[in-house]
């Protein structure tokens, strides 16, 4: 017989939350420190509220027209948009979720903060890095990231909260390390820069295949799709 959606993530949830205690013991903190954010896309409302109910606190969609048709009949949970949003779809989330991971140009900045400042709210962002320098990956070149922090900082309406990095496509999550590590130093010599209304609290990084790699390189929260709810099709 078929597992259900609901039983997959079950038996997923126990190890993953074993894998993250793990690793972030190997990183010298606690399990606690750590966020696991659910990536929901294509998963059913269903199922999210489940995985809520089960102790997900963090859900993360990549899709405006998918979290809009969803967001309003999920349990309480804190909401983010981790995917690449285009600027003519800010005002559609803006007040929707709690933060907007995937803040790759300054341009996209501006519109947060443009739209943010109409709505009289504070948006908090992270800024995305093209950590591995790849032509195909939008993102802050990693050279150029403080100063685009210190350029982001300056606008109404927007508190940078972090850093967050998808790496390259690698066959072994270890090729991923040295990304990390340059993730984490980059972190930190942001934090140590003072930027007004900027703090370094979240180095989002690790995704399915390679989150317990990324947290003993210093993330505090990963973004876990499949390895949650199992292989999906992304195609709908």
């Amino acid at each position: 017989m078929e597992k259900s959606s609901i039983s997959i993530f079950d038996e997923n949830y126990k190890k993953i939350t074993e894998n993250i205690a793990r690793a972030a013991e190997k990183s010298g903190r606690k399990p606690q420190d750590i966020t696991l954010l659910a990536a929901t896309k294509t998963v059913d409302v269903d199922v999210i509220n489940h995985a809520i109910l089960s102790g997900i606190s963090y859900i993360g969609e990549n899709r405006v027209q998918e979290f809009l048709s969803k967001y309003q009949d999920y349990e309480p949970v804190n909401k983010h948009f981790i995917g690449h949003l285009q600027t003519n779809k800010v005002k559609d989330i803006i007040d929707k979720v709690s933060l907007i991971h995937s803040v790759d140009s300054l341009r996209l900045a501006e519109e947060i903060s443009r739209q943010a400042v109409k709505r009289g709210i504070a948006v908090d962002i992270l800024l995305e890095i093209n950590v591995g320098d790849e032509q195909s990956k939008s993102g802050f070149s990693y050279d150029d990231a403080i100063a685009s922090a210190e350029k982001i900082a300056k606008l109404d309406g927007v508190k940078i909260k972090g850093l967050m990095a998808i790496p390259p496509i690698c066959e072994n999550s270890e090729q991923n390390r040295p990304y990390f590590a340059k993730m984490k130093k980059l972190f930190i010599d942001i934090d140590n820069k003072k930027i007004d209304n900027s703090s370094m609290d979240i180095l989002s990084m690790g995704m399915s295949d390679d989150y317990a790699v990324a947290i003993e390189e210093g993330a505090n929260m990963v973004r876990l799709g499949t390895a949650l709810f199992g292989r999906r099709n992304y195609n709908v």
